[in-house]
């Protein structure tokens, strides 16, 4: 989990991913971007040590995507798309000093 922590640490918006899950990692990589945020997007069945790290969020009980604001754990898509919908995505991300205002 170290790892996972040390890439969350390095910026303020981690999308962990694979292939499979692409289209829900694309959705919210579009969903974030509108708010002029730029994620990080880790797709973790292309990176070396993908199956490590994906363990470790397994091991955490995060399944993907994983998504991390703040070095926060968010959740999923459906957990992002529900803090857009309730208006607190954009707050969020501002805190995370992700977007400026």
């Amino acid at each position: 989990m170290d790892m996972v922590k040390r890439l969350v640490a390095e910026k303020p918006v981690v999308v962990f991913s694979n292939s499979s899950c692409s289209c829900m990692s694309h959705s919210i990589k579009s969903l974030i971007s509108n708010f002029g945020a730029n994620p990080t997007v880790y797709e973790l069945d292309g990176v070396a040590n993908g199956q490590q790290i994906e363990r470790a969020l397994l091991q955490q009980g995060r399944r993907l995507p994983a998504v991390f604001i703040g070095q926060e754990f968010i959740g999923g898509a459906k957990e992002v798309m529900s803090l857009n919908l309730r208006s607190e995505l954009g707050p969020l991300l501002i805190k995370a000093r992700a977007i400026w205002l």
